[in-house]
């Protein structure tokens, strides 16, 4: 019986695929964005339709993110550092006027250390509870110099272009919060939150049971967890593969 290849670190137009699917995450990110907070009217029917739209651009605000994390591991366009940098600045820009480099240190501690006191993401104090992880979580990447550069961008759309402060709110702060909120329960508290069963190797990582739909749609794949850590190299949409 022949041995199974291990999968390749790169697939053949692995970067024109990974910026096509950056382009379209952000692409109707933006189009929702500017039909949210600049030009949507609130009537019976918007209001019926707005958890919809809130919904879709949590979710791409997901997306976003996700982009910035395969250009953190260089994944997104292999063998690039300088469009991979380019791109995911780019991407936590719109996400929420995030850093790229000091995000990317911070990621990089995770993966050295995962599940453990020195892990940035982990919350040892209280390896269960979903709260005060969370509570950690949001205090370490948004600090004082986030919300200045999110108070600036909500004056400059209140007051230079026109935005109504109702719409920022829904469509630009909610989508933010609750994708936060998403990011951590299946991409950080789950695959690391300690459990009475052990965790199957030293990563302290475990993957989601969902199948490819379900787990595109709760964070684009990154519940794969175990896989992300033990392949950090793949970009998301090569998770299930």
């Amino acid at each position: 019986m022949s041995a199974v290849s291990p999968a390749p670190r790169i697939v053949p137009n692995q970067t024109l695929i990974g910026l096509t699917l950056a382009g379209m995450i952000a692409s109707a990110w933006l189009v929702l964005h500017i039909y949210g907070v600049y030009f949507h009217r609130w009537t019976a029917w918007s209001v019926l339709i707005a958890p919809l739209i809130v919904a879709i651009q949590t979710w791409l605000s997901v997306g976003l993110f996700i982009v910035a994390h395969d250009a953190m591991h260089g994944s997104l366009a292999p063998g690039r550092p300088r469009l991979n940098v380019a791109v995911g600045s780019l991407a936590l820009g719109l996400y929420a006027g995030f850093r790229f480099t000091p995000l990317k240190t911070a990621h990089h501690g995770h993966h050295a250390a995962p599940g453990t006191p020195d892990d940035p993401d982990f919350h040892a104090d209280a390896p269960r509870a979903f709260l005060p992880w969370f509570y950690g979580f949001f205090r370490t990447y948004f600090g004082w110099r986030e919300l200045a550069v999110l108070t600036l961008l909500v004056c400059i759309a209140v007051f230079a272009l026109g935005a109504h402060v109702p719409n920022l709110l829904v469509f630009w702060a909610a989508p933010a919060l609750l994708s936060a909120l998403q990011l951590f329960t299946f991409g950080t508290w789950l695959p690391h939150r300690h459990t009475d069963d052990a965790f199957p190797d030293h990563h302290n990582a475990r993957s989601s049971p969902f199948g490819p739909f379900l787990s595109l749609l709760t964070c684009f794949h990154f519940g794969r967890h175990h896989e992300h850590h033990l392949t950090p190299w793949k970009p998301w949409w090569r998770l299930f593969s």
